[in-house]
């Protein structure tokens, strides 16, 4: 099975247990019903090609996903003491943020890691010169600025390591669409 099939069937899998998992109900009706509503979507609601290139390296995805994780609590008990702390609301603004990405899928996953963390929301990419803008809710002091762009470094390289290493990287372009 070719690279773009397999996706397809995963992306097909993946709205029908979204499908599944909204009814709350894992019974063969719902299955069947599930796999036609992503049937259709994937029919009339295509998804852009993006061109893949490199492999998945599963240890720095692991540790990928550890890391996310304990950003993401970090940053919920940080959020929730500016809430009850008996002091004023932090400062907040919006950093910029160049980033070393070269794929456009990864890009994208890098600022929806960086959106699921609670504190930031990106606000703008710039897509050609790879530079993101991020709402930051804490840069009160130098060391809260330094220690967002320590823990972004830190994502963007795990991401990196993860999808798409320099030895391996090579742009590729789209394929072509016949139409």
């Amino acid at each position: 099975m070719n690279r773009e099939r397999a996706v397809r069937v995963g992306i097909l899998l993946w709205l029908t247990a979204v499908y599944m998992a909204l009814w709350g109900d894992l019974s063969v009706a719902n299955l069947l019903a599930g796999l036609a509503v992503a049937a259709l979507i994937m029919i009339t609601l295509p998804l852009p090609r993006v061109p893949v290139a490199g492999r998945l390296h599963p240890l720095s995805l692991a540790e990928l996903i550890v890391v996310s994780v304990y950003y993401a609590l970090e940053s919920s008990l940080q959020v929730a003491w500016f809430a009850i702390r008996p002091a004023r609301p932090p400062i907040s603004g919006v950093l910029r943020l160049r980033m070393e990405i070269k794929s456009d899928l990864v890009l994208a996953l890098c600022t929806d890691l960086l959106n699921l963390i609670p504190g930031t929301m990106v606000l703008e990419i710039e897509k050609q010169r790879r530079v993101v803008f991020v709402h930051v809710l804490d840069v009160s002091s130098d060391a809260a600025v330094d220690k967002f762009y320590r823990t972004t470094r830190r994502l963007e390289r795990l991401l990196i390591d993860s999808f798409e290493r320099p030895a391996e990287w090579h742009l590729t372009k789209p394929p072509e669409v016949n139409r």
